[in-house]
């Protein structure tokens, strides 16, 4: 590393995540002190009632979204939905403003007792404080307030009616129900608002002492939503498991779940109605089922499913951090996508080689204004500190499509995705970008950093963002700061126009990562959250092995590194056909790093090479998976199996983030 000028780097700062273990197989420990259990026992959650509590009940099944792994058997404790409890009644004129008052104070009450959960949260749970933050701006939006108070000044509505019907009206706003069921995005906003409803309702009704969850006893818990404040609560007195009727697998619900190591069924519709406190459930939370009232044969078969998921999880961690070659000694990196600051800690317990994708979207995304420079700072310096001297490859923001945040102006279009989004839009608003910019050269003082740019499909946006990094340079050096002098440029190949041109980008590029959950939407033309379409939106594509191929060679010729950050990698046998490819660096989801160093451990380069030949020669994605399934079955009998079982291998019809 080059010197550094300036004063001499910080102490590291405390990091909010639980540090590694020391032991194959044994959980993480809390920085604080409070002790995590260990995550090979953390699985199987049960509190499996007596034969004559499931007499003469008649079992159901409720479908969710599978939102953290593992199966869970236990009584359920059901949180009541609040809109529900309170009396709608109008109110005499002399009243108004006494309402008025009482909704001001809840908004305070609200935002404080947000305040003191942020304060007082484990060191465990502190990633959930930007959300509370969120949460607490939103409670002061004018939106909310302007509808809340038309409904009680001019209809005469009490408090808990007009914020109930204010939500109600602006959650109305993002679509029907099934919209937000197809994106991903709209159901989080409406999710947002429906959490801030329910807070301010707490507030007026005096509910709020309701929460933090407290369990006197192991039970799974049932609510139409859990915050941050909830689960905080449960690191020193987990629950067996979450079931929510609202949510996705991005959720903070589905996050904190399997930050607690615990299963997780969101999006469960109708659990709060179905559900009764008592009732005995099995929550899996690989496939996002709930069983109320389960068969005693029933609850013997998942007991039985979750102890093979637990070998399987026990063989696979304690090689977890063995090197990483092929069969003929040929290493392959293996490093994690992460999102929030605690899943870089959790990554390099799994055996990541270092973080191949982090995501800078989540600090600007719900909040009124732009991060400063200094926060980005600590938040990417949080990062590189916890898996250095591990490399970090920082993404700059990628906003727009499907990922919107409203300090940006952008307009209104027919086609997001296609629009005004990552390098397109950093490049229209150079100041925020070169924000960003100078945030991570700060950060490469303390480890090996790389900064990589999202969505390139011309050489004039690389020259321009290269012309950017270089001012943010002379910049924080002019300040006296430290920093790295030489931090590697790289973009990622996501656009086809870009794969075909990889060797006159390489000239522009210091190294590829190839992202194949944009590649193929681009390449197939088939929109990434279309479930009608799904299944055709397959990396197996032969046009997309192809382009991989086109990169990898460009790679090679120019001597810049490539590496893979799609979905693709989390699957065995498709990393087994990257590595034929000419791939030898591949990020992933860092609950999948011990299964595929296991899958890449058992074959030889030359093997990878003959089955990518093979599946370049194929004429649809179908035959390339027919005939992968068809020569590895064998050979990763277990693998697949037990894959399976801990649903690792839904990511070929998942649409996972960006």
């Amino acid at each position: 590393m080059a010197s550094k000028k300036g004063p001499p780097p910080r102490a590291p700062t405390p990091l909010p995540f639980p540090s590694p273990s020391t032991e194959p197989g044994s959980g993480p420990t809390v920085r604080d002190g409070a002790d995590f259990r260990d995550s090979t026992k953390s699985r199987i959650p049960t509190v499996p009632p007596s034969s004559t509590e499931i007499e003469h009940k008649e079992s159901r099944v409720l479908k969710g979204i599978a939102g953290s792994p593992g199966v869970a058997v236990g009584p359920a404790l059901v949180l009541g939905d609040l809109r529900a409890s309170f009396v709608r009644r109008h109110v005499a004129s002399g009243q108004v403003q006494h309402e008025l008052d009482r909704i001001k104070q809840a908004v305070h009450d609200a935002k404080r007792t947000l305040r003191e959960v942020s304060t007082k949260m484990p060191q465990a749970m502190h990633d959930a404080t930007p959300i509370l933050e969120a949460y607490e701006m939103m409670l002061a939006d004018p939106t909310l307030h302007e509808r809340v108070e038309k409904r009680v000044r001019h209809e005469k509505k009490c408090a808990e009616w007009a914020v109930s019907e204010a939500c109600e009206e602006i959650v109305a706003m993002f679509g029907p129900p099934d919209a937000a069921e197809r994106d991903a995005y709209i159901s989080e906003r409406r999710h947002d608002v429906e959490f801030v409803c329910d807070r301010l309702l707490r507030a007026l009704v005096g509910d709020e002492g309701h929460h933090p969850v407290r369990l006197d006893e192991p039970m799974i818990v049932v609510a139409r939503d859990l915050s941050p404040a909830d689960t905080a609560s449960m690191v020193r007195e987990p629950a067996l498991a979450f079931v929510t009727s609202v949510g996705t697998r991005t959720s903070h619900t589905s996050i904190m779940a399997r930050a607690l190591e615990i299963p997780a069924a969101v999006g469960v519709t109708n659990a709060v109605t179905e559900i009764r406190t008592g009732d005995t459930l099995i929550v899996d939370g690989l496939t996002g089922l709930v069983t109320i009232h389960p068969s005693e044969a029933a609850i013997k078969e998942a007991l039985q499913r979750s102890e093979q998921h637990l070998a399987f999880a026990r063989r696979l961690l304690s090689a977890r951090h063995k090197p990483c070659v092929t069969g003929d000694g040929v290493p392959v990196a293996l490093k994690a996508n992460v999102e929030l600051p605690a899943e870089a800690i959790l990554a390099v317990d799994h055996g990541a080689q270092g973080i191949g994708l982090y995501r800078t979207e989540f600090l600007y995304i719900d909040r009124t204004t732009q991060p400063g420079e200094d926060e980005q700072y600590e938040v990417y310096r949080a990062i590189v500190e916890a898996v250095s001297p591990q490399p970090v490859t920082l993404r700059t923001f990628d906003i727009g499509g499907d990922k919107f945040a409203s300090t940006f102006q952008m307009p209104a279009e027919m086609n997001p995705a296609l629009g005004l989004r990552a390098v397109r839009l950093a490049l229209r608003q150079p100041e925020v970008f070169l924000t960003q910019l100078r945030a991570m050269v700060r950060a490469s003082a303390h480890g090996d950093v790389r900064i990589m740019i999202p969505m390139v499909a011309s050489v004039h946006e690389m020259r321009e963002v290269r012309r950017l990094l270089d001012q943010a340079i002379e910049h924080v050096r002019a300040r006296g700061l430290s920093f790295e002098e030489h931090i590697p440029l790289g973009m990622m190949i996501e656009v086809p126009a870009a794969a075909v041109l990889a060797d006159v980008f390489a000239r522009e590029s210091e190294f590829f990562s190839i992202g194949t959950n944009d590649l193929v939407q681009y390449s197939l033309a088939i929109d990434r959250a279309s479930q009608s379409l799904a299944a055709q939106a397959s990396p197996f594509n032969p046009a997309i092995l192809r382009l991989i191929r086109t990169v990898t060679d460009a790679g090679k010729k120019y001597e810049r590194p490539v590496s893979l950050c799609g979905a693709m990698a989390s699957d065995p046998l498709a990393a087994i056909l990257l590595v034929g490819l000419g791939l030898r660096d591949l990020s992933m989801e860092a609950a999948a790093i011990p299964e595929i160093k296991e899958a890449i451990r058992r074959m030889t380069v030359a093997e990878c090479e003959e089955i990518a030949e093979r599946a370049l020669a194929c004429d649809s994605a179908e035959a390339v998976e027919e005939m992968l399934q068809k020569e590895l079955a064998a050979r990763f009998t277990d693998l697949i199996a037990g894959l399976a079982d801990e649903g690792v291998l839904s990511t070929r019809s998942s649409v996972p983030p960006s």
